[in-house]
């Protein structure tokens, strides 16, 4: 979100931009950790809509974010998702459905015969309905987009300093100034909060509070003896989820207790995956009976409490503050979109981007909830 809103500011407002980092090797920051898809399979028209136009600026990536002819490699696959229901779950995916062809996401519903001859490799034993991304849905190399938006931000005037922001110094309700932990001051003009799970921190030191922490989710790299032609990201109705990678697999699943406590990211439960994540696969792909996990790693989700969507928008009580964090897992595939329309608004210029407005964090004090139910 950083990176993004940069990169729009610089590139296409021409304004001055400093990003601090804290830690510029980005070992925990949840984009270079991220499973990395992008989806339009949501519950939310604003989620579909920023999507949607994310998407659009990846397949034109080569275009929007070139540096001197170097043009990044984001590895876009347009695989799809595939979201399957049992009787208790297929009420939410027909409702899902009807919105995301309103919002024009090209999805289709269907039946277990139908799913069965299209997927031979699926078990459709228990399910009653699959809603399946025909295009538009897959997923991508997040580190190297990540990477790229700081490059182009970089190649347009941004600069990325080393330094952790500790506060702010302000004047009536504008800020002033960035207070580093090593004593540095940034001047500003407008600030925006967009350090993910470690966002609330910051937020109130200008007196906001931010429902945003750090939920840390694992993900298993397995092979198996047999391909499985067509595969698309499969969430299992347990929420198992899991998708090709390379000659092999990544699979993983919401956490097995409701701790919001950050944990260690080297804290990977490993029996999670025998206990839990394998017996799902197997009944589900019998092809996944004889599994070899081959390595792990975990992130962090930046967890929005109050209604698992993003804030993104003015912070209440300030005229040039700003934020984008809290986007619970979708966040990444959102993040074009966001620092676009960002972007757009801390300069008052002519809208660019999807309409943020709905996300704003002035929600949280009204009481407003936007809520998101397909959080994977």
């Amino acid at each position: 979100m950083g990176a993004s809103t940069a990169c729009f500011l610089a590139r296409d407002h021409r304004m001055p931009v400093t990003v601090l980092e804290r830690d510029p090797t980005y070992a925990r920051a949840a984009s270079a950790l991220s499973a990395s898809s992008i989806r339009q399979q949501f519950s939310q028209p604003v989620n579909i809509a920023l999507s949607q136009w994310s998407l659009a600026f990846l397949r034109r990536a080569a275009h929007e974010l070139a540096v001197d002819g170097d043009v990044p490699a984001l590895g876009l696959v347009e695989a799809g998702y595939l979201y399957l229901a049992d009787d208790a779950l297929a009420p939410v995916l027909r409702a899902n459905h009807a919105v995301q062809r309103e919002a024009g996401a090209d999805v289709a519903l269907l039946p277990p015969a139908a799913l069965a001859a299209r997927f031979p490799w699926l078990a459709v034993e228990g399910l009653v309905l699959g809603s399946l991304g025909c295009s538009g849905e897959g997923w991508f190399d997040g580190p190297a987009l990540m990477h790229a938006l700081r490059r182009k931000a970089r190649a347009c005037g941004a600069q990325f300093v080393t330094a952790e922001a500790l506060g702010f110094d302000s004047v009536g309700d504008r800020v002033t100034a960035v207070l580093g932990s090593d004593g540095r001051r940034f001047d500003a003009q407008a600030v925006v909060i967009a350090a993910g799970a470690w966002s609330s921190p910051l937020a109130a030191r200008l007196g906001v509070e931010l429902p945003v922490v750090a939920k840390k989710r694992d993900v298993f790299v397995f092979d198996a003896p047999a391909a499985l032609p067509g595969c698309p990201l499969v969430i299992d109705p347990t929420g198992v989820w899991f998708r090709p990678e390379g000659r092999g697999f990544i699979a993983g699943a919401a956490p097995r207790d409701d701790s919001l406590d950050e944990e260690p990211l080297d804290a990977i439960d490993h029996a999670w995956f025998d206990e839990h994540l394998w017996p799902v696969l197997a009944a589900r792909v019998p092809a996944f009976e004889a599994v070899r996990v081959r390595s792990a790693w975990a992130g962090y989700y930046e967890m929005n409490l109050f209604d698992h969507n993003g804030l993104a928008g003015a912070l209440p009580g300030w005229r040039n503050a700003y934020t984008a964090c809290g986007f619970s897992g979708h966040g990444l595939q959102q993040a074009p979109a966001v620092g676009c329309a960002l972007a757009s608004l801390i300069t008052g210029s002519r809208r660019q981007g999807p309409d943020i407005g709905p996300l704003t964090p002035f929600r949280i004090g009204h009481g407003r909830r936007l809520l998101e139910r397909n959080v994977i």
